[in-house]
């Protein structure tokens, strides 16, 4: 699965295009410190078994913040948020929450599945798959099943009541981890060092950059 880093990294390269000009280092690392809040549920999965991946990695970490600035960005007469932190805050909000979904929630339910409407519903949705053309047949992704049937069950796994997502902090579960060795991954293909790279790279850019111009 993605590590924090990669994580942390993808969303500097959202927060880094997004920011525009009202990027400086606060900003940044205020995008980049919000998606490495989501992976602390790999604690609370150790208290509470299952909840990795559930906790912290559903659609409603995203959707009900986002619902809350848009009302108070468009219904309220004078907003909270425009009036305590200007555009700037409304920018960087809204930059935290695309990074949130694009960088985390949806990057891991594309690669082994989140629980992505937890606690509303238990269920976690794997969306791994590929998207190809080809010669023979056409337009091919296996995301999700489109055959006849029931869509949902296709990309649907387990729950949290016997899902586990094996990490450093916890690597079996309901069993004794003694022997077994912690694996805290970095980067664990090349593409997700590269992306790394390129992520950290340009937001180190953008901080100098924006030192030299304050």
């Amino acid at each position: 699965m993605p590590s924090t880093v990669v994580h942390v990294a993808f969303a500097g390269l959202l927060g880094v295009a997004l920011l525009g000009d009202e990027f400086d280092t606060r900003a940044i690392l205020f995008v980049m410190g919000g998606s490495a809040l989501l992976d602390l549920d790999t604690l609370i999965g150790v208290v509470v078994p299952g909840t990795h991946r559930a906790a912290l990695h559903n659609v409603w970490i995203v959707l009900v913040p986002a619902a809350l600035l848009l009302w108070d960005g468009t219904l309220r007469e004078e907003s909270v948020v425009r009036e305590r932190w200007g555009t700037y805050g409304h920018c960087v909000a809204w930059t935290t929450l695309t990074a949130l979904l694009f960088a985390h929630v949806l990057f891991d339910a594309f690669f082994n599945g989140v629980n992505l409407f937890w606690p509303v519903h238990d269920r976690f949705y794997d969306l791994s798959g590929s998207l190809l053309i080809t010669d023979q047949r056409g337009l091919v992704q296996t995301f999700v099943e489109l055959d006849p049937g029931d869509v949902a069950e296709s990309t649907a796994r387990g729950t949290t009541e016997n899902t586990h997502y094996r990490t450093g902090f916890d690597p079996t579960r309901d069993e004794p981890a003694t022997g077994v060795e912690r694996i805290f991954p970095v980067a664990a293909t090349g593409e997700r060092f590269v992306l790394t790279v390129a992520g950290l790279t340009a937001v180190l850019v953008r901080i100098v950059e924006d030192h030299r111009s304050a």
